[in-house]
């Protein structure tokens, strides 16, 4: 296999699993299941969104093997299988989080004084 093949094959390897973290809440999944496997009600708890949408992006993590799932009675488990997506998560929010600290805090608004609507006096003909 050529070089600039296997290239492009990485380069659309890594777009895939970008397009797949490209969400906020696909991103504190990975994050919140990183340690241990959780169970839907136990996410919910820690990410504020509906159970509905939840469940979604759950869905689509796993159907794209970075989720791993089990059912325990009426209840079902996730749990991180993908390490690459968990690697690439940690080192990029990582990175950021650096950023952020590093900035100095915005400037607090400066307060305008908005003049006064000037006071029309009527003219009286005398």
């Amino acid at each position: 296999m050529s070089t600039a093949l296997e290239a492009d094959q990485v380069f659309e390897s890594a777009a895939e699993l970008f397009s797949l973290l490209a969400t906020p809440i696909r991103l504190k999944l990975i994050s919140a299941l990183c340690r241990e496997e959780k169970n839907v009600s136990q996410l919910l708890a820690e990410i504020e969104t509906t159970q509905p949408n939840l469940s979604q992006h759950l869905a689509t993590l796993y159907r794209t093997g970075i989720l791993g799932r089990r059912r325990e009675g009426t209840q079902v488990f996730y749990r991180l299988v993908n390490e690459q997506a968990a690697t690439l998560c940690r080192a990029v929010c990582t990175q950021i989080a650096m950023d952020l600290a590093e900035q100095p805090p915005a400037p607090a608004p400066v307060p305008v004084a908005v003049p006064a609507e000037p006071v029309r006096r009527s003219r009286r003909k005398a």
